[in-house]
């Protein structure tokens, strides 16, 4: 496996002298690039304490088993720390991981100290930071938390469910297709400059994976509901959706 701004690393020879911030994500789900704010400051706050913040890259497209495609994206992101390529999910399997993004701290011994899936408790992430980098030096002084970087990421908001994302060719009925597409592994792909594929959707944004027609593969926005083709070969390969932020209207297409 191919690592990202490091030439190497092993867990085993970083115990006793680190704590380790592991998560697994994917460039093209709303979600990770929603925690990744989160994760890039953790990294700039606390690596000379000694934490090690490590990305494990587990592609949910076609498109981001390409090495080269996911370096890009890791470049344009502007991501420092360490990034671990996990094409095959091998070592998505090893952890027994369960979705985007999942997050593991490890202490100087080895010992799981805080585990969590998807968006949100970004809190109790920092204090168990805290709590680890304590027990690597004593004299260490925890800063103050970081502020929720959206209204929707404060402990304890109850937010109302968006819509589900739409998975392609899988979901193919909740689509309204505008002239023809094809098909293919995880995508439809337009014929012609002009095609269309519409969807309704309630919440807070949507955001289209589109690869093909010479675009970097990625999220596009798409919050009126509509994605275009402008050129023939653009590939769709889902929808995904943001909740709608505390106190602000539900936006909606369709």
């Amino acid at each position: 496996m191919d690592w990202l701004n490091v030439a190497f690393l092993r867990m085993d020879r970083l115990m006793g002298r680190s704590a380790a911030l592991v998560e697994f994500w994917d460039f093209a789900r709303i979600n990770s690039l929603r925690t990744l704010p989160y994760l890039e400051a953790w990294h700039e706050r606390y690596r000379d304490a000694g934490l090690r913040v490590i990305g494990v890259h587990c592609p949910a497209y076609s498109f981001g088993r390409d090495n080269e495609t996911v370096a890009r994206a890791v470049e344009r992101l502007g991501i420092e720390y360490a990034v671990l390529l996990d094409p095959a999910f091998s070592v998505w399997r090893l952890y027994g991981n369960r979705g985007w993004p999942g997050r593991y701290l490890f202490d100087r011994r080895g010992v799981l100290r805080y585990v969590h899936y998807g968006e949100g408790d970004y809190l109790d992430c920092e204090l168990a930071i805290g709590e680890a980098l304590t027990e690597l030096d004593a004299d260490f002084e925890a800063l103050p938390p970081l502020a929720p970087v959206r209204p929707e990421d404060a402990p304890g908001v109850k937010l109302e469910p968006q819509t589900a994302d739409i998975a392609l060719p899988g979901d193919l009925e909740r689509l309204t297709l505008v002239r023809d597409w094809l098909p293919g592994e995880d995508y439809l792909e337009a014929e012609d400059a002009g095609a269309a594929a519409e969807f309704t959707y309630s919440g807070g944004e949507a955001w289209a994976v589109l690869s093909g027609a010479d675009r970097d593969p990625g999220l596009y926005e798409a919050s009126g509901g509509r994605v275009v083709a402008d050129d023939p070969g653009l590939r769709l390969h889902a929808v995904q959706f943001t909740p709608a932020s505390p106190g602000q209207p539900r936006s909606s297409a369709g």
